[in-house]
């Protein structure tokens, strides 16, 4: 009999983190499960942990590939599936889930009858646990049997490991993870919740995303290499060209929307690195943003802020110096904002603790509390 569950692990020289991972899985609460590992040709000991996982957990199984990047590994563990699964889900090899993740996302579905469910995530560091700030606004509150077009923010959950789909969903969509580019989830994540007809939405934590620190970056963390812009440009790409393709009228509004997201939200965040990169990321910055700002229509820009459009308008004019003055300039008027608020909340804070305890300050400094109680 098949397991209810399929989870995917693509593995690619994470030796560091990969027992932990793999121990989150075999951990978790819905033990329904088959794990299909793909060892996309690590040159570390990664294969040998995953080889010795399975042979102590008959639920997890190895499949073996030469290296082609995340996503046809991704691609290869979903053609191993085995036959019957109910549900589908992802996890990078880096990261862990807790206890109860799929337990919850699985029960959720089964109430629901949605197509696939959705999760919120925090950052898993050295240090602990924090909110994961991508995630805050899709994720703020539980929501069932939604969609993309009543909760517009979905279009920012773009990860492919948050989530557990119904399979029959994910196969009948057809779409496979890109290969050979960085930022593959997108071009996966964003067309299902067009094509999902409910989705559910957690605000529970499902998911623990690791920053790996020190000298090992992750492809995310490599913010001026011109590959990673000129992919995330590419994946954008790849989002539009299949929204374009769809004939259902209702998705013309689904682009408008969609582009609106590139202009004020996804594109911005490439600002930020481009006064750090050397000459070879700012020109890969304006060829590759001016060419999908062409793609998207110029006329677009008119309906943004004074300060997007003042970005955008220097970026097709290939004035990068005054882009980079500009950016800079912005970055510390938000610093100072950002001082004056922790400032703010300190204060605040300050005078909450006051409040709740008057005698604090004077025991403190060496006034008995009985003394401030009769004053």
């Amino acid at each position: 009999m098949a397991p209810r569950i399929s989870v995917v692990v693509p593995i690619y020289n994470v030796e560091r983190y990969l027992q932990e991972c793999l121990e989150s899985i075999a951990a978790q609460t819905f033990g329904d499960l088959e794990c299909v590992m793909v060892d996309d040709g690590s040159t570390d000991s990664s294969a040998a942990i995953a080889e010795a996982f399975a042979a102590q957990d008959p639920r997890f199984r190895l499949v073996r590939q030469e290296n082609k990047g995340l996503g046809a590994a991704r691609n290869t563990g979903w053609r191993h599936l085995a036959d019957g699964t109910e549900f589908l889900a992802f996890v990078d090899s880096d990261d862990t889930l807790p206890p109860g993740a799929y337990e919850l996302m699985v029960r959720t579905l089964e109430e629901s009858g949605s197509d696939f469910v959705a999760g919120n995530a925090l950052r898993l560091r050295s240090t602990g646990y924090e909110q994961s700030h991508a995630h805050v606004r899709p994720f703020k509150e539980t929501r069932l049997r939604t969609h993309v077009t009543e909760l517009p923010a979905l279009v920012t959950d773009r990860t492919a490991w948050n989530k557990v789909y119904r399979r029959s969903f994910f196969d009948r969509a057809g779409l496979t993870y890109p290969e050979g580019i960085l930022y593959e989830d997108a071009p996966v994540s964003v067309p299902h919740h067009y094509l999902a007809a409910r989705v559910d939405v957690l605000a529970d934590h499902v998911y623990h995303w690791r920053v790996r620190e020190g000298g090992d970056k992750s492809i995310t963390q490599q913010r001026t290499d011109p590959r990673g812009l000129i992919d995330r440009i590419r994946s954008m790409e790849l989002v539009r060209a299949w929204l374009i393709a769809r004939p259902e009228p209702e998705f013309a509004a689904h682009l408008q929307s969609y582009d609106r997201n590139s202009l004020v939200e996804e594109i911005p965040m490439l600002f930020w690195s481009v006064p750090d990169g050397d000459a070879a990321y700012r020109s890969a910055y304006q060829q590759h943003v001016s060419r999908l700002l062409g793609a998207i229509g110029t006329e677009q820009l008119a309906r943004l802020g004074v300060v997007l459009r003042v970005k955008y308008r220097l970026t097709l004019a290939n004035r990068m110096a005054s882009f980079v003055a500009v950016q800079r300039l912005h970055s510390s008027v938000r610093e100072w904002r950002n001082r004056r608020a922790d400032v703010r909340r300190t204060r605040a804070a300050d005078r909450s603790r006051s409040a709740d305890r008057p005698a604090e300050l004077p025991v403190r400094l060496g006034v008995p509390a009985d003394a401030v109680e009769r004053s």
